[in-house]
């Protein structure tokens, strides 16, 4: 119980540390040229691959969520 505390203690003291520093800095002034060719609203990144990568780790989690439920229940 000690070793769980002590860790629990450590845990929640790196992430206050962390997260206070990386409030702590002022963001980058942006490059030349930004916004000549105007603001692409996300930045123009390309999120359909990562989508379907996303759905798909999704869907495989959950089939085996799903078969090692039905498999207990027939060993049960």
């Amino acid at each position: 119980m000690k070793h769980l505390i002590s860790t629990l203690i450590i845990a929640l003291f790196l992430t206050i540390f962390v997260s206070g520093t990386a409030f702590a800095t002022s963001p980058p002034p942006p490059p030349p040229g930004h916004g000549s060719s105007g603001n692409v609203p996300g930045g123009g990144a390309p999120i359909e691959g990562g989508i379907a990568i996303l759905l798909s780790l999704g869907l495989g989690y959950a089939g085996m969520k799903v078969y090692r439920a039905r498999r207990k229940a027939l060993v049960e």
